[in-house]
């Protein structure tokens, strides 16, 4: 079972803000899709009225930026597709992430970890 998400990665003030926007996308495809319907529809937290709105597709073609110009300013964020890897389709990557004995070396790959005392 997969466990997909969208998500929007922005600058807001002098932050880096990463915003869940669709979650629990069982398949690639399916974030996919969901990512594809958002490029259109998704407006950022911060108040915008919208004018105008490009995209860009980066050539993995999994991920887009979006530029909104307003009234007065204008936001760019990227929307890409990202996998919880403990629950990844791949066998591989899911048993990586879920080793906790502390024998995983970091270049084993992505890790799920609850810190010690938690």
């Amino acid at each position: 079972m997969g466990n997909w998400v969208v998500i929007a990665e922005y600058y807001y003030g002098d932050e880096y803000r990463t915003e869940f926007i669709c979650r629990g996308q069982e398949t690639k495809d399916q974030a996919l899709k969901a990512l594809r319907a958002a490029l259109h529809t998704y407006v950022p937290r911060k108040n915008i009225i919208e004018k105008r709105r490009h995209v860009y597709r980066f050539a993995d073609q999994e991920s887009y930026l979006v530029v909104i110009k307003g009234k007065m300013t204008e936001w760019e964020c990227t929307l890409r597709i990202a996998e919880l890897v403990s629950d990844s389709t791949d066998p591989a990557v899911a048993k990586r992430a879920q080793l906790d004995d502390g024998a995983a070396e970091v270049a084993d790959g992505p890790q799920d970890r609850i810190p010690p005392g938690c």
